[in-house]
């Protein structure tokens, strides 16, 4: 039943599966400062230190856990667009327990340079794993700590891991007043076992594994409570909504992802209340909504030409964007969410793939501007300022890019890239620095970053 979908024109399941194509990535390019500013990258990034945990104890398990934990908490600060860290060969080589344990001035002096220092003693005993973890002003010895706080949890280099990834996420939220990245998921698909099913990892990729069986399985979406997942499913009905409790571990019922047509690329609201969705029940695929319960189904568009790939402003819950065939080559519109005041945002090309930023300012998707007959084309990730329509590429010369989808941060994109008949899971900072590819089976599309 997937084959004539495949075969369809490139316009329909290009945005309406936007997923079938197999499309994907893209290069670096500094985005313009205005991106920075806007999603909350600091052009000032703070000078961030992060010191080697003191051990504590001669426990077996200690080395390997002290290990996992200093290079977790090192990797979510530097991925964090939010410090310029001072490299492991610039800092001392000492590991201060504690605030009354460390020498500032070691720190905050070349080549260190550190403004900031995150310290702390990791103790194991009795098969629990312990974590005082601090933060502090290097430059302005006798200040008060600005973070205190301890962690524990039984001793397994998963706990490891997630401690490190709660100690990264309170000091980011800190300093910042948002919470970072480092305890989120990303939720995606892959065909690496035959069947395209939807699998889950963490936001810098370890511990993938699958969620879903049965597919083919398509355009995950998780709530924003991170109970449930919302994807399109190909069953006896044809194309559905299917709903999965991710707490339950089983599907629940979800009615009006099901009635006649083809259904596909779910989105929540960011109460988590409403669900709009692409349908072709009532002839051409057009935008629906309907409760998060399954009923009061209610159709927005009603335009000949596809209509898929709505998203939601997670700021305010009243505007919609989504893909339109309605003009032609599909193109990205914005409405309210009772479908009025439909305005179109981009100009040409083929624009496909939108996801609204969660700060409400933004929307990042996918755009081939030379598309034409005989045009050299490049599939790339852009982000636009809705009020000015201002865009700028993220994504140049890599592949071919496409389902961006925003970190809960504002700061972050995963997005899909696809090389020579491979496809992958990659993320960059929302201005297109610092691109990352976190699955490496080539069979990985789709992805969808968790609220929270």
């Amino acid at each position: 039943m997937i084959a004539p979908l495949i075969k369809l024109p490139r316009i329909l399941p290009g945005f309406l599966l936007a997923s079938l194509l197999f499309l994907i990535p893209s290069s670096e390019l500094r985005a313009q400062d205005w991106v920075r500013t806007g999603s909350g990258l600091n052009n000032n990034p703070i000078r961030l230190a992060a010191a080697d945990m003191k051990p504590v104890g001669n426990d077996p398990q200690m080395p390997e856990l002290k290990n996992v934990f200093d290079a977790t908490l090192y990797g979510d600060l530097s991925a964090s667009g939010v410090f310029d860290m001072v490299s492991k060969s610039m800092a001392p080589t000492v590991t201060p327990g504690s605030p009354q344990e460390i020498n500032l001035t070691q720190w905050s002096a070349a080549p260190a340079n550190a403004s900031m220092v995150a310290l702390g003693s990791i103790n194991v005993t009795g098969g629990r794993i312990t974590l005082s973890g601090w933060l502090v002003d290097a430059k302005t010895p006798g200040n008060p700590p600005i973070l205190g706080k301890q962690y524990g949890d039984s001793a397994s280099t998963d706990n490891a891991r997630a401690i490190a990834h709660r100690f990264a996420d309170d000091i980011i939220a800190q300093l910042t007043g948002t919470r970072g990245i480092a305890e989120t998921k990303i939720f995606f698909v892959s065909a690496r076992s035959g069947t395209k099913e939807v699998w889950v990892m963490d936001y810098d990729g370890q511990n993938q594994h699958v969620v879903t069986h049965g597919g083919p399985s398509l355009s995950p979406r998780v709530s924003p409570d991170n109970t449930r997942l919302a994807y399109s499913s190909l069953g006896r009905e044809g194309w559905s909504i299917r709903m999965y409790s991710l707490e339950l571990g089983r599907f629940v019922s979800f009615p009006c992802g099901v009635p006649g047509g083809s259904n596909f690329s779910p989105a929540w609201s960011a109460d988590g209340g409403k669900i709009a969705f692409s349908s072709s029940r009532s002839g051409d695929p057009e935008i629906w909504t309907c409760d998060a319960s399954g009923g009061n189904a209610r159709k927005l568009t009603s335009f000949r030409g596809p209509d898929v790939s709505p998203t939601w402003n997670p700021k305010t819950g009243g505007q919609i964007a989504w893909v339109s065939g309605r003009t032609g080559l599909p193109q990205i519109y914005i409405m309210d969410a009772d479908g009025g005041n439909v305005t179109r945002m981009t100009d040409g090309g083929y624009a496909i793939s939108p996801s609204w930023s969660p700060n409400g300012q933004f929307l990042t998707f996918s755009w081939n501007r030379k598309y034409g007959p005989g045009a050299p084309g490049g599939q790339d990730i852009y982000v636009m300022d809705i009020a000015s329509l201002r865009w700028s590429q993220l994504t140049h010369d890599s592949g071919s890019n496409d389902f961006p989808t925003w970190s809960p941060d504002n700061r972050h994109i995963v997005f899909e890239r696809a090389i020579g008949g491979h496809t992958s899971i990659w993320t960059m900072l929302a201005d297109g620095t610092d691109q990352h590819q976190l699955t490496r089976s080539g069979k990985d599309f789709m992805p969808n970053w968790s609220w929270k």
